[in-house]
């Protein structure tokens, strides 16, 4: 059932974060290693990557496709095995 609700609320959120982007902006102000890395007009281009991965992992997470990805490729750092 968490799983649902994460996914529930996740993608929608992302949604919204992609069409509020220019008030969120206005609100947070230029974030900086954004600006740096995307270079003019970083801050809304991080914006929608950060709404993309949001909705991507809530849609993985809901599917549960995160927790056998996360197992196949981080539980051998844990001593834990795949199946």
């Amino acid at each position: 059932m968490d799983r649902f609700l994460v996914g529930i609320i996740g993608m929608p959120l992302a949604l919204v974060i992609v069409y509020y982007r220019k008030q969120i902006k206005d609100f947070v102000g230029d974030i900086g290693f954004a600006e740096k890395i995307f270079g003019m007009g970083g801050t809304h281009t991080f914006i929608l990557v950060f709404a993309l991965l949001l909705f991507i992992f809530s849609l993985m997470y809901m599917m549960g496709t995160w927790q056998s990805l996360s197992t196949e490729f981080l539980g051998p750092l844990f001593g834990k095995t795949s199946g």
